[in-house]
């Protein structure tokens, strides 16, 4: 699976929904933006709604509910991860990122635009709070 960067400094689930999809972000924001999803909205980042409607509507199948992080080995092959997980004004926000388990590596696809490298390996460093199947 390949990354895609976000270019809005709050597309982190839109973009993270285009890696899955296999489309660019450019495609998955206008379809987001005809469904009414703006990456200025923070629900966006705080909620798991927009990016399940956005998932939905590219063939994406996740599983029921958010499941807290335990061990990375315990992880499904593929999950949404929730990152960077803090409150707001008693608000949770997070970081959407795509854990990735294929040809016996794992990695997880990360968004963000300032990196130097978006498929992370560095596990030690990526603190997760909880995770949602991706059905492939």
């Amino acid at each position: 699976m390949k990354p895609v960067v976000q270019e809005e400094v709050t597309g982190c689930g839109i973009a993270s929904v285009a890696a899955l999809a296999k489309v660019t972000y450019s495609k998955a924001k206008k379809t987001a933006n005809q469904m009414g999803i703006f990456s200025e909205d923070h629900t966006l980042w705080s909620d798991t709604d927009y990016v399940r409607q956005l998932s939905r509507r590219f063939g994406v199948k996740l599983g029921k509910g958010e499941k807290p992080f335990q061990e990375w080995d315990k992880l499904p092959d593929c999950a949404f991860l929730a990152i960077k997980w803090h409150l707001e004004n008693g608000k949770p926000f997070w970081h959407w990122t795509v854990f990735v388990r294929d040809n016996k590596e794992a990695y997880v696809l990360d968004p963000k635009q300032s990196l130097k490298s978006h498929k992370r390996k560095d596990f030690g460093r990526i603190k997760p709070k909880w995770f949602i199947e991706v059905m492939l």
